[in-house]
């Protein structure tokens, strides 16, 4: 496929901080690729509109919120024959410009992988451990409730393969959504993110969908990026309770 852009990308919006959101569009702008943006608004007062007049970014506003997958979906027919990659982004990552070409780079030599995803670090430069094995509920529990950490804790410390060597590339079970650049072909094949996950899981669940096509996902941490990662359902009791039920539609999904 002969697309008119080497990438493409989307972040969804929904109440950002716009210093965040600026440094995370100009980490994108900078990459010395041909590439498109598209900012797509779930904020029901268009709060983002003419904010970024860019001929590489364009502005989609939804009109209502409706959820983090259902948002990166709204572009997928447009990138069908626009671009040959196309970047899942939050608003809140940072990157220097060499990542997406070497991270294109190395996913266009081989076949097998539909998305590849760089080493994320927390802005302290701690690892985010975010490569994961498929979630079991003792360590969904064991995240969310600390005092069953003592309990379950191998659950956790398997999950984010401890027991392996980080700094090495290897086939993840899934890679946490802030930074997942794909093959457009293979996004498209896939149906991007099942809608039925409104916030959470749908990283997860796409990773599944991956497998199903005979395909892997690539953790490649000769390359970084910073996440400043919110934690809401930490810290939210409704985002929390969004979280048990994205979590109860993925195990009957796809089995416990």
């Amino acid at each position: 496929m002969d697309g008119k852009f080497a990438i493409t990308a989307s972040i969804v919006l929904y109440k950002e901080n716009l210093e965040e959101l600026t440094k995370t569009i100009n980490c994108f702008l900078n990459t010395p690729l041909k590439k498109k943006l598209y900012l797509i608004d779930n904020n029901k007062d268009r709060r983002f509109e003419n904010l970024y007049s860019h001929e590489e970014v364009e502005y989609i506003a939804v009109g209502k919120n409706i959820g983090f997958g259902a948002g990166h979906n709204v572009i997928l027919e447009q990138i069908k024959t626009m671009s040959k990659h196309h970047l899942i982004l939050n608003p809140d990552v940072y990157f220097t410009s060499n990542v997406i070409p070497n991270l294109i780079s190395k996913l266009d030599r081989h076949e097998i992988v539909s998305m590849i995803a760089p080493k994320v670090l927390f802005p302290d430069g701690m690892h985010q451990f975010s490569c994961r094995r498929y979630p079991k509920i003792p360590e969904l529990l064991a995240r969310r409730f600390p005092f069953l950490k003592p309990l379950f804790n191998s659950y956790i410390e398997k999950g984010k393969y401890h027991d392996k060597q980080l700094e090495s590339s290897f086939f993840a079970d899934y890679i946490t959504g802030c930074f997942h650049l794909y093959k457009t072909e293979d996004l498209i094949k896939v149906g991007g993110f099942d809608e039925r996950y409104f916030l959470y899981m749908e990283d997860v669940d796409i990773c599944k969908k991956i497998e199903k096509i005979d395909k892997q996902k690539l953790y490649y941490p000769k390359e970084e990026i910073i996440h400043v990662l919110k934690q809401g359902s930490s810290k939210d009791f409704n985002l929390f309770l969004m979280h048990i039920n994205s979590a109860i539609k993925y195990f009957l999904k796809w089995g416990f």
